[in-house]
């Protein structure tokens, strides 16, 4: 099926502005079941990438050995809110690894939680680099380091063994070779990888289709996948559409948002990843998007298209709280499905 997807910005009967919606979505094996004109658009993993960068922590073994929760693994995929939910898991890892919040190398931003963000802005000395949204999947890392017998110091840096080997892993379950992953850094200092929107959704193809009863990754990437599901509020939190997808379908998909307009979500009833990409990188047109071609897929039951109404078309407000227009996704098939 090839699609056409644009989101407009509707200010009144007026459309504003236009975001430009690539998409790719495809089994295991790569094979697209559905597709924008661009779904080799080269971009980065960003932050989608997270469920695929703790999978050598739980893949060898690690996550049973430090006896982590599955609250603890979704927070170690997560770009969360810096609640204080969200900073008791991620202190409570770092306790267990006899390491505090200063080796965490992601730096410190504000909070998206209010209050915590209140809390800070009247305490400024508690900053932290724990509030920064990879807190938790820094945490991981160190605990990979730590679990391998790698020193902890510069773990953020390439050339160090657990980006290596989450390069290395990261290809793996895109499809491509190591050499062909293009690596970046990311806003919080560690590896960010580029690749084809079609790698990034045969990854959470992959994701979607692991079981509990197959080899060593399978069932690493089921845990991994069960545990996004089991508590989407600790791998995002309150307003973020990741969490709000997964909770709206009650764990049916799994989902991760990236930065610069990247949404990733797994379908595991029917082995697919989904890939979507805005291409002005512009994150307000991924929702609509996102809902949209769940739609198209014929995937959101009647209660969950409810649920989703607000994403769906999100409203426009201006100043003074008058709403004054909505964000709408518009989807046209090209081609008839094969």
């Amino acid at each position: 099926m090839r699609l056409q997807i644009d989101v407009l910005m509707w200010r009144g009967a007026i459309p504003e502005s236009r975001h430009r919606i690539q998409a790719a979505v495809t089994d295991p094996l790569g094979q697209l079941a559905a597709a924008t004109e661009q779904p080799d658009l080269p971009t980065t993993f960003r932050s989608a990438a997270k469920p695929f960068q703790l999978l050598p922590l739980v893949e060898r073994g690690h996550a049973d050995h430090w006896r982590l929760s599955d609250e603890e693994l979704a927070v170690m995929t997560a770009s969360h809110t810096g609640s204080p939910a969200h900073l008791e898991r991620v202190r409570g890892i770092l306790g267990r690894l006899g390491l505090t919040e200063r080796h965490l190398a992601c730096g410190y931003h504000e909070p998206i939680d209010a209050a915590s963000l209140a809390h800070l802005r009247a305490h400024p000395e508690d900053r932290s680099p724990v509030y920064n949204n990879c807190s938790g999947k820094h945490a991981g890392m160190l605990c990979l380091a730590l679990s391998e017998g790698w020193p902890v110091e510069g773990y953020e840096r390439p050339e160090h063994p657990v980006q290596q080997l989450m390069r290395r892993t990261v290809a793996e379950v895109c499809g491509v070779s190591p050499e062909s992953l293009a690596v970046a850094v990311d806003g919080c200092g560690v590896s960010v990888f580029g690749l084809p929107l079609t790698g990034m959704a045969r990854a959470y193809a992959w994701l979607s289709a692991a079981t509990p009863d197959g080899d060593p990754r399978a069932r690493a990437l089921s845990r991994i996948r069960g545990a996004m599901c089991a508590f989407p509020r600790a791998t995002g939190g309150e307003g973020r559409f990741s969490t709000l997808l997964m909770e709206a379908t009650g764990g049916r998909v799994v989902a991760k948002g990236g930065a610069e307009g990247l949404e990733c979500v797994g379908i595991p009833s029917r082995r697919l990843g989904v890939a979507i990409k805005c291409e002005d990188g512009q994150s307000r047109g991924l929702a609509p998007a996102t809902v949209a071609v769940l739609e198209r897929l014929g995937e959101l039951r009647d209660e969950e298209r409810v649920r989703l109404e607000g994403p769906r078309r999100p409203v426009i407000r201006n100043h003074a709280g008058l709403e004054v227009g909505a964000l709408e996704a518009v989807v046209k098939v090209l081609t008839p499905a094969a």
